[in-house]
């Protein structure tokens, strides 16, 4: 893989632009809008779409989404949002009352709102785990994980400043108390490596338009196969059942489901105009290899956190960060101020909380990091 600098070229980003926001959205390659109007210009003709066009992309889509979860085609689910996965989840998990429910604190709305309405629903506890600088986040979250337990529900990075957290010791303590795991990968699914397998989640979601670099409104959920028999879909839509790709025979109605995690596919999951989009970009993931993009992006990540230690007013939390997202507090700065000053140059980041978060990809190199750094002062 060569060096970050070489593949700007690669996505659809305007002259002078600098673009340190992949956390947020990610531009698109320019692989991606080309599969993106080739798909709208053969979705115009629909006499030319065939009965396999209505089930082939999205076992294609499938398979190389599995091999980021790095695990089977059969595990991976087709889905629209994050949401979309973590209401399936909830559906599905059956606690009983008085247990309680392990969130970190300020964790996306997306992954909280599910379980608050499954607690009233259920009478069970929110648990949120408050992040300390005088220890690791993963170790917090350990040291709310007992008999009491029912559902783990976490990040791999926390969103508002990537704080990372260790899968593989939480997946240990949830089994050891009985509990469920239930994973959002939206900030880490395509830029950090991970063996789901090993992990072995209850359910991982992930939306597909941020690490993965794909479209808007398609995502993925990792479905362990000990829910694949007796799980329920969120809906129960007609191409997830067995033999629904023979359309001559659709009406007679059959109580089984197409093998595997097809069962928790969406409703239109053909999804004619992003499905190749969405292909474009995981071949173009799957060709650098994540381990590499993490590398990459760490590389520019680190410019800004040894810019950081120079700062003797700067805490260094204790808990490390992913190596795609880091954060700089924003202090005493005024936010609208910090805002309109890097609108005015052409520098996208997001502030989320108290933090200038910043997640640059494979199109930025250390220039741009640069031009970050001289901006805030």
């Amino acid at each position: 893989m060569q060096n970050t600098n070489n593949y700007k070229h690669l996505f659809e980003l305007d002259e002078g632009i600098t673009y340190l926001n992949c956390s947020s959205m990610s531009p698109l390659l320019k692989a991606v809008q080309d599969a993106g109007i080739s798909a709208l210009e053969r979705r115009a003709k629909p006499w030319k779409l065939t009965d396999k066009d209505w089930f082939e992309n999205a076992e294609v889509l499938r398979r190389k989404a599995s091999k980021i979860y790095q695990s089977s085609e059969d595990n991976v689910a087709i889905i629209p949002s994050a949401s979309y996965g973590l209401a399936t989840s909830a559906k599905n998990l059956k606690v009983k009352p008085g247990k309680s429910i392990v969130v970190i604190e300020d964790q996306f709305p997306s992954n909280y709102y599910v379980w608050e309405e499954l607690s009233q629903k259920l009478g069970l506890k929110i648990l949120t785990v408050k992040k300390q600088n005088d220890k690791l986040l993963t170790d917090n979250i350990l040291e709310n994980i007992n008999s009491e337990t029912g559902i783990v529900a976490i990040p791999n990075c926390h969103w508002m400043d990537g704080s990372l957290i260790d899968l593989e010791k939480i997946s240990e303590a949830v089994k050891t108390v009985n509990a469920h795991l239930v994973l959002d990968l939206s900030q880490s699914l395509g830029a950090l490596p991970l063996n789901i397998n090993k992990i072995d989640p209850d359910f991982a979601v992930s939306v597909g338009y941020k690490w993965m670099l794909g479209p808007y409104s398609l995502g993925y959920m990792y479905v362990s196969p000990r829910w694949q028999e007796k799980g329920e879909p969120l809906e129960q839509n007609w191409s997830i059942r067995k033999g629904s790709d023979d359309f001559a025979k659709l009406t007679g109605y059959t109580t089984e489901y197409r093998p595997g995690a097809r069962k928790f596919d969406m409703g239109e999951s053909a999804q004619f105009n992003t499905l190749p989009m969405s292909i474009a970009a995981l071949d173009q993931i799957l060709k650098w290899r994540v381990e590499n993009i993490q590398s990459h992006i760490k590389v520019l990540t680190n410019i800004i956190s040894e810019n950081l230690n120079k700062d003797k007013n700067y805490q260094k939390p204790l808990t490390p960060n992913a190596g795609h997202i880091i954060s700089i507090p924003v202090g005493n700065r005024s936010i609208e101020s910090l805002k309109k000053k890097l609108s005015e140059n052409k520098i996208f980041v997001s502030i989320r909380g108290t933090n200038i978060r910043i997640s640059p990809h494979l199109y930025n190199d250390a220039t741009d990091i640069d031009k970050l750094i001289n901006y805030l002062g």
